[in-house]
């Protein structure tokens, strides 16, 4: 356990930022889980609203610090890949 007054005080706040970057996680997991849903159905028209609903949500996974800029990207590229061999299939 820390000793110091400031140690204590981090150790809250890190509690604090971990609660509410999970739930952040949580939530771009979710628009992912919806787009791979719609993919494995086969509907690549809700799929792709489903991504232009999950886009601005991972973008700011990136803005507030919780994922890497180009782990968005990844993510992002390899949904609308998908989407797109659904549609050509």
């Amino acid at each position: 356990m820390a000793n110091h007054k400031s140690s204590k005080k981090r150790i809250r706040r890190n509690a604090r930022r971990a609660e509410i970057n999970g739930a952040r996680m949580s939530r771009i997991r979710t628009f992912i889980k919806k787009v791979e849903l719609a993919l494995q159905s086969g509907d690549a028209k809700e799929a792709e609203t489903a991504l232009k609903n999950a886009q601005p949500e991972i973008q700011r996974g990136v803005a507030k610090g919780i994922l890497h800029k180009n782990t968005a990207s990844r993510k992002l590229s390899r949904l609308s890949s998908r989407i797109k061999a659904v549609k050509a299939a």
